[in-house]
């Protein structure tokens, strides 16, 4: 019988595909360079020339938009990997162990989960400075009590099988149960957990961003550059939909493939 055709999938992994390469092409080549100002060239509209028009500076937005792409997907991937690295290891020690290790450390993950990940995330800038490098810290700490809480509940259910008694049985110490036994086996709900994640950490990025608690200029982010296409809506309309399509196409591609994952 022949397998029927996911549409969705099909079309999610497109669209991640099309701003991935944008992105990957952005960190070694754009048609313009990207801060390069041009007072003649201001808010120009889309043409064989520039794709997606000019902003205010006369600056070409698809090239601009090439390398925002780019900065996303690197501000993202280390959010994700700082928040899942350090929550998938507190998850699975918590819940292994137990005992007060388990008590305290959950108290202090409750203790993030209780905030708004944006607003706990604007106070953690508000300290440590706007910048790159700062949101990623700051969102790889506002994502670690989500991944903390998934691996966490599957490594309660995972300790309780048959397997696990088994190894124990022979001999298997805890950290060889944990790390090549209980882990592999969490490996499913842990992809779309990372899926989801990565998802969040985009448009949280251009949340940042698009308050001024981001990327700082010069450098160009999709999100800034939707903070700074906001007095130009009427006259030059390309400005917000060129970044903002682009959030849209990578966010929408990445619930499309997340959904067909669960």
């Amino acid at each position: 019988m022949k397998k029927k055709l996911n549409h969705n999938l099909i079309i999610g992994y497109f669209l991640i595909a099309l701003v991935m390469l944008m992105a990957v092409v952005g960190l070694f080549y754009t048609p313009y360079p990207v801060n390069e100002m041009n007072v003649l060239l201001k808010n120009q509209p889309p043409s064989f020339a520039h794709l997606f028009g000019t902003d205010q500076f006369g600056r070409d937005i698809f090239s601009r938009v090439m390398e925002g792409a780019s900065t996303s997907f690197f501000i993202a991937l280390c959010v994700v990997l700082v928040g899942a690295g350090i929550g998938t290891l507190t998850g699975a020690i918590t819940a292994y162990f137990g005992g007060w290790l388990d008590a305290v450390l959950m108290r202090v993950n409750d203790v993030l989960a209780a905030f708004p990940s944006v607003l706990l995330a604007i106070c953690f800038v508000a300290v440590i400075g706007p910048g790159t490098y700062n949101l990623i810290v700051a969102l790889g700490i506002v994502f670690i009590p989500s991944f903390t809480r998934v691996v966490r509940s599957e490594v309660l259910v995972q300790k309780e099988l048959d397997y696990v008694r088994n190894a124990k049985l022979m001999g298997a110490k805890n950290l060889r149960i944990l790390v090549f036994h209980i882990l592999p086996n969490i490996k499913p709900v842990l992809k779309t957990s990372l899926l989801v994640g990565f998802q969040n950490a985009v448009l949280s990025e251009a949340g940042m961003s698009y308050l001024g608690l981001g990327v700082t200029q010069p450098d160009p982010s999709l999100g800034r550059m939707l903070s700074e296409a906001q007095g130009f809506l009427w006259n030059a309309p390309w400005y917000a939909l060129a970044p903002g399509l682009t959030i849209l196409a990578l966010t929408l591609g990445l619930g499309l493939v997340t959904s067909d994952k669960e």
